[in-house]
């Protein structure tokens, strides 16, 4: 099959080193796909590149053979990136392919491709990434979207995917008929973990004993990542154990100061480490010498740091507010309520126990390599193109 890949980003020359992701996700898909024996494309903005090494929107940038289109943006709102010049290339290639992928929802991109897949009869797979809800931040900005473009983008989707069972409740909100929702996890490159740093790296960097407890965050510092109620939990805590540290790594995205001034009202600040934003090597060093990681989201749909960290053999803790805390519960950690007491508990036992740390590792492993492996997840995104394909462009099964 001929398969174009559309999303906002997708940054050159290496996607891995901009974390997890969206990103993450369409390059190693397109990998895969391509193993697999099909053509792919991708078409994005180059809203990432600031260099002028992209002049030529003609011509692709291949990386690591993935044919990459990038188009500059004009004007830009948040993640909403405007790239007129996107318009005559989907106009004139789109019937080149045989089935189009689009990867988040609410862009400029998903307009216009959408417009023209309709136009020209190409089937077209949705993917929101989580991004479907409308009650956290920009809600009435995606209710007008979805009133002027998204209920139509819904609507004539052939498939939809939903990454848990949450987000296929979130597309029947939105008037997706059953027939189209696919439930399908994203996958993770294992091969990244096949030779994982020495145990105590990352703690000889930052001059950290090695008997002391390590509680580790990765992720973006944003609000809704719930890192208050990490931090609250954490200063109760260590009111009662002292050998430990809180080790907060990841790009600023908004909350940083906040975070920092209540680390300072805590008392807490000696026995908090703000590394900054980590990759490659460097992240699987804080995984691996890390006694627990904590995700402790007021809301996360997939979130991809859980399944690294158990790919490195680190048992984790996270709240039910996240789409995979079925996966996980008593398989590769825990599942607390967004409670800070409750929280503080299940550090405290998950710390104090290290035959429980241990089987929660050795598990989460176990269940990383056979549910959450790239080619497995390729081989059902393959299907269900190919039954888009066979069944032609889809318009029906929503209903406002």
């Amino acid at each position: 099959m001929k398969i174009i890949q559309v999303c906002p980003i997708f940054p050159p020359p290496s996607p891995k080193s901009f974390g997890s992701g969206v990103v993450s996700v369409v390059y190693d898909l397109s990998r895969e796909l391509l193993k697999r024996g099909h053509e792919v494309s991708v078409y994005t903005s180059a809203v990432l590149d600031r260099s002028s090494k992209i002049k030529h929107i003609s011509n692709p940038t291949i990386i690591e053979e993935i044919e990459v289109y990038y188009f500059p943006y004009v004007a830009s709102y948040y993640a909403f990136f405007v790239t007129p010049s996107i318009i005559p290339a989907i106009r004139k290639n789109i019937r080149n392919f045989d089935i189009i992928h689009l990867h988040d929802f609410r862009t400029f991109q998903s307009i216009v491709t959408h417009h023209y897949a309709k136009q020209y009869g190409i089937p077209y797979v949705l993917q929101a990434h989580g991004s479907l809800v409308t009650y956290f931040q920009k809600g009435t900005v995606k209710r007008i979207f979805d009133r002027l473009w998204g209920y139509k983008i819904l609507k004539d989707a052939s498939k939809v995917i939903a990454l848990t069972k949450t987000e296929a409740e979130q597309y029947r909100s939105m008037g997706v008929s059953e027939d189209k929702i696919e439930i399908m996890p994203n996958g993770i490159d294992l091969s990244e973990f096949d030779n994982l740093p020495e145990r105590g790296e990352f703690r000889k960097k930052y001059s950290l004993n090695d008997d002391q407890k390590l509680i580790l965050y990765l992720g973006r510092i944003h609000k809704t990542k719930g890192l208050d109620l990490l931090v609250k939990a954490f200063a109760e805590l260590s009111m009662h154990l002292n050998n430990i540290k809180l080790v907060i790594v990841g790009p600023v995205d908004g909350y940083l100061p906040s975070l920092k001034k209540l680390v300072g009202a805590l008392e807490i600040s000696n026995k908090v480490l703000f590394t900054g934003p980590l990759y490659g090597q460097e992240k699987l060093r804080a995984y691996v010498d890390a006694d627990v990681y904590v995700l402790p989201s007021a809301y996360e749909t997939f979130p991809v740091a859980v399944l690294e960290a158990c790919a490195c053999g680190t048992p984790v803790i996270i709240t039910d507010r996240c789409g995979i805390a079925d996966v996980i519960d008593g398989q590769a950690g825990l599942v607390v309520p967004y409670d800070k007491d409750q929280l503080a508990d299940a550090l405290s036992h998950m710390l104090s126990d290290d035959k429980m740390r241990r089987g929660f590792g050795e598990r989460g492993k176990l269940l990383i390599q056979e549910q959450f492996a790239w080619p497995k997840i390729t081989a059902q995104v393959e299907s269900i193109y190919g039954n888009c394909v066979s069944s032609g462009p889809c318009g029906e099964g929503i209903h406002l």
